[in-house]
């Protein structure tokens, strides 16, 4: 169990989950993940900054064993969610002096989650500080990063802040910090794809109230550590702002080959004529990799076939994700095919409610497409070169 220093007096004490590959039961980990909790010893009093996932606390336990820790003064919660907060009762038993340090919105999802007694627990307000002797943390609320308690630490003498979720990434490694940029940027813009995008707007914010801290380290509760800030810094202010790329997502389901028929042609298309497109087999497709393609497109143009009247199941599902996950999309359209009748169209459409786009006149083909129908599909093409040329495309 390898103990391991940023700098002086702060340590990381967290565990590396090499195997896990569902998140949430919900979000693949192609990468594993790791759950970060930080050692801060003072001149007085030591904190612990966020625990681990309960499948890795004795991890957790056997470092700090090994860093012969005998006491425990502050326990900071940045955030209530188990893999982050699920060890907080076992450090409670091993260091029964301790103090659960979070804002107040935090501390009643504990009670709620974790069931901790109420006089285990010191609230912060924004701003505020808590001095353990030679080190100084204050603690920054920034609520929706991802859930509505959630704070960010810093520790001001190292200048060090400890994020939380905010610049995280699902990445399982041997490195502490974040050294290899090239396999360290996908698993991020991962991360922010699957978890921070519906919060796009909020993160703005976030980032302009930190902009000026002195941040030398950015040591965030999933994957590595951030010696070279400006790097994740330019990228979350990239990601979450409101510029999109000439590329267009195309999310897709044929049964019969109808609707991948003029999928294929649609790709071309798009491709003779300069547009980047970025296709996704539903039946087959990682659902964080759509994520990631939905963080900087223009366009999505979502295609199916008519199931019972309505869009195939697959389709009905990743509408629902893209509708949560609230992407900078401007311009949509659809693109099917059907036998007797429905309303496909209809249903998809009322399923983007969360998005502020413009709709594309779609294209449904009856039966297998024809010649007027590939037509469609150029003149759907040349719409969306149009609409892309009106906006900011980078």
């Amino acid at each position: 169990m390898i103990v391991r220093e940023l700098t002086k007096d702060v340590f990381w004490v967290g565990a590396v989950d090499w195997d896990r590959r569902l998140f949430d039961e919900l979000i693949p980990l192609p990468d594993g993940t790791s759950y970060n909790a930080y050692l801060v010893k003072g001149k007085d009093r030591t904190a612990l900054i966020d625990t681990v996932d309960p499948t890795m606390e004795d991890v957790l336990v056997g470092k700090l064993k090994k860093r012969e820790i005998k006491k425990v003064d502050y326990v900071i919660s940045n955030h209530a969610e188990q893999d982050h907060s699920g060890t907080i009762p076992r450090l409670l038993e091993l260091y029964p002096g301790a103090k659960v340090v979070t804002n107040p919105k935090c501390k009643a999802m504990l009670v709620d989650l974790l069931l901790i007694p109420d006089d285990k627990f010191i609230t912060v307000d924004d701003g505020e500080t808590l001095s353990l002797g030679n080190k100084t943390l204050e603690f920054i609320y920034a609520p929706w990063v991802h859930w509505p308690e959630t704070m960010l630490t810093y520790l001001r003498e190292d200048k060090i802040l400890f994020s939380c979720d905010l610049f995280g990434a699902h990445l399982a490694t041997s490195s502490l910090f974040a050294k290899d940029k090239v396999k360290v940027y996908p698993a991020a813009k991962r991360y922010y794809a699957e978890i921070m995008m519906p919060f796009r707007k909020v993160i703005q914010k976030n980032l302009a109230k930190i902009k000026n801290l002195d941040v030398e380290i950015v040591a965030p509760s999933h994957g590595p550590i951030h010696n070279e800030p400006k790097f994740i810094f330019d990228a979350y202010r990239d990601w979450s702002s409101d510029n999109v790329k000439n590329e267009a997502v195309i999310t897709y389901v044929s049964m019969h080959g109808s609707t991948r028929k003029m999928v294929d042609y649609f790709v071309d298309s798009l491709t003779a004529k300069g547009i980047t497109p970025l296709p996704f087999n539903l039946t087959k497709t990682d659902i964080g990799k759509l994520a990631i393609a939905l963080v900087d497109a223009a366009t999505i143009v979502i295609c199916s076939p008519t199931v019972l009247a309505g869009p195939h199941p697959q389709i009905v599902a990743s509408a629902y994700l893209i509708n949560a996950l609230r992407p900078k999309l401007k311009f949509v359209s659809i693109i099917g095919s059907y036998s007797w009748g429905g309303k496909m169209v209809d249903v998809v459409k009322a399923m983007l409610t969360n998005l502020i786009i413009d709709f594309i006149e779609p294209v449904i083909a009856k039966g297998y497409p024809k010649e007027q129908d590939f037509e469609a599909l150029d003149r759907l093409v040349d719409n969306i070169i149009a609409k892309h040329k009106g906006c900011n495309i980078m």
